[in-house]
């Protein structure tokens, strides 16, 4: 299978994070895949930011949950940007995308986008949370989807084909070999993330990865040489 480079919420190095700005500019440098990050609205709209709160990446504050698409649309989400939603970043750029589902309760609302515009091909399913990949699982019938873990035990590969993930995305900076070759033992392909530096990429091809998430588009770039 194709090593892939994966933009982090499109090219947050040189551009304001999930932001469809972020998410072109990706497009543009070749990314072959765009990661963005997805969180209810108030009133049940697919918000695209990372944070439970916006005030990290936007001038306003308070949880995205306590605010209306319309409260959100009116934030600054850096350099003029708005706060967009999920179905926006899909008319805006033609990549695959991979959408991670940062708040549980997104799931179902995500899964009704993707029966609606026939997503199944292009949109690989993200999170951290066991149950919203196993509740996407359920509710859209051949989805890929992928387990993420910063911190994680021997029963990674286990919890990963329980509910049903076709993918590991793991730290890179904890990731061991044996964890690696366990996972593709039992056919799951792994991600690491975040790959920014040099060293980093030095680690993807030493642990054989299938891919890479980054927040630059160079690292694409230098990447075909040496993963």
């Amino acid at each position: 299978m194709t090593f892939l480079t994966i933009g982090h919420r499109g090219v947050m190095g040189v551009e304001p994070e999930n932001t469809l700005r972020s998410f072109v500019r990706a497009e543009e440098s070749g990314m072959d895949a765009i990661e963005l990050d997805l969180h209810l609205s108030k009133d049940g709209a697919l918000a695209v930011m990372h944070d439970a709160d916006v005030d990290r990446t936007t001038d306003g504050h308070g949880p995205i949950a306590e605010k209306t698409l319309a409260e959100l649309r009116q934030l600054d989400a850096g350099g003029g940007e708005r706060v967009p939603v999920f179905e926006e970043v899909l008319d805006a750029v033609k990549s695959p995308i991979q959408a991670e589902i940062k708040d549980v309760a997104a799931a179902r609302a995500l899964a009704e986008v993707m029966h609606r515009r026939d997503l199944v091909p292009r949109v690989e399913v993200s999170s951290f949370h066991d149950e919203a990949i196993a509740e996407i699982s359920a509710l859209v019938p051949g989805v890929r989807t992928v387990l993420i873990a910063s911190r994680w035990g021997a029963d990674i590969v286990e919890r990963a084909k329980t509910v049903g993930a076709h993918c590991l995305a793991l730290n890179i900076r904890r990731l061991t070999l044996e964890t690696v070759e366990r996972a593709h033992a039992e056919g799951l392909r792994v991600i690491g993330w975040v790959v920014n530096t040099q060293d980093h990429l030095r680690l993807v091809r030493a642990l054989e990865l299938d891919g890479a998430t980054t927040d630059f588009p160079e690292i694409r770039r230098t990447g075909r040489f040496t993963a």
